[in-house]
């Protein structure tokens, strides 16, 4: 098997921003290529490296300290982005400087001595129970694909998928009478997410009734299971939409997104006695720690048993 050869970046006379357009374009080309990230992983790195390069304007990036680095960190909290944004435009930085190193274009990576902010730990938005069964039945018969509609948040919360999953699951994946799915997370990591009957109940109707009037529209028909009106792909941009729609047809709160429903997922489980392994393995999380913050977030439990146990209460 030949060992695959990086095209190293050659030193001409360019300008500045002809530079910065070839770093950027084999970066990108690095991380889908080498690395093999996910597109939606590509992607921010890219965004993250144009803010790098807007805040640098004109300074040369091999003559950057670490001290005139850590203005750059300064600079986005400026912008106001949240701690967590600022560490992932970190964590950006580092992968591209050590892209330059392997380039040849740095010597040293200044960028490995930068240090995060501390993050607080921040408790995810949680629907209740009773919030979440208004949502799921929030798409009526007078919504155009109300049916699809209702598989698609009924899906969100009984597998725990991200957004993007669920817009890429395929019928194939799909084991309606073993009531389960395959899920394609992060890095094309494939692993099993077990289905209600609820969930099942609404895939059922949506495909009996609508998704073949959807999938003839499009020639061939798409594999995935959820189909715009078009007959094409439902984009995870129109699923935040949808949810949108309904979160604010039954009142729940502005911030509520589709990975609140994964949060409610997570939650719910171990409120009910899930233990924390299996939930960490359903969400598809790398490490238990990420799983662990939602043992911190029913506080009606807490409550519960602070008022039954305590003697002061």
């Amino acid at each position: 098997m030949k060992k695959q050869i990086r095209k190293k970046i050659t030193p001409r006379r360019e300008s500045a921003a002809q530079t910065t357009a070839a770093w950027q374009e084999n970066f990108v080309r690095y991380l889908r290529t080498e690395c093999h990230l996910a597109t939606n992983t590509v992607d921010a790195y890219e965004r993250d490296m144009a803010r790098f390069f807007s805040w640098l304007d004109k300074r040369r990036l091999q003559q950057m300290s670490v001290s005139e680095l850590a203005g750059y960190s300064g600079w986005l909290a400026e912008e106001s982005l949240a701690p967590a944004s600022i560490s992932r435009h970190l964590a950006s930085l580092k992968v591209f400087f050590r892209f330059l190193q392997l380039e040849g274009v740095l010597k040293d990576n200044q960028a490995e001595l930068l240090t995060s902010q501390k993050l607080w730990q921040r408790i995810p938005q949680v629907l209740s129970a009773g919030e979440v069964d208004e949502l799921l039945t929030a798409p009526k018969p007078f919504d155009g694909l109300w049916r699809r509609d209702r598989a698609l948040l009924e899906m969100l919360y009984a597998t725990g998928c991200r957004v993007s999953e669920l817009a890429n699951l395929k019928l194939r994946d799909l084991h309606l009478k073993d009531r389960y799915s395959q899920c394609r997370g992060k890095g094309d990591k494939q692993r099993i997410t077990p289905l209600g009957m609820s969930a099942i109940e609404a895939v059922e109707k949506y495909i009996a009734e609508e998704r073949e009037a959807l999938a003839a529209k499009k020639s061939p028909p798409e594999p995935y299971l959820f189909l715009s009106s078009r007959g094409r792909r439902l984009r995870r941009e129109r699923i935040w939409e949808l949810l949108k729609r309904y979160a604010a047809r039954v009142g729940a709160p502005e911030e509520i997104s589709p990975h609140s429903l994964r949060h409610s997922f997570a939650t719910h489980l171990l409120a009910g006695g899930a233990d924390l392994r299996q939930v960490q393995e359903m969400l598809g999380h790398a490490s238990i720690a990420t799983t662990q913050i939602y043992t911190h977030v029913d506080h009606t439990r807490l409550k519960s048993v602070h008022e039954t146990f305590h003697p002061r209460a």
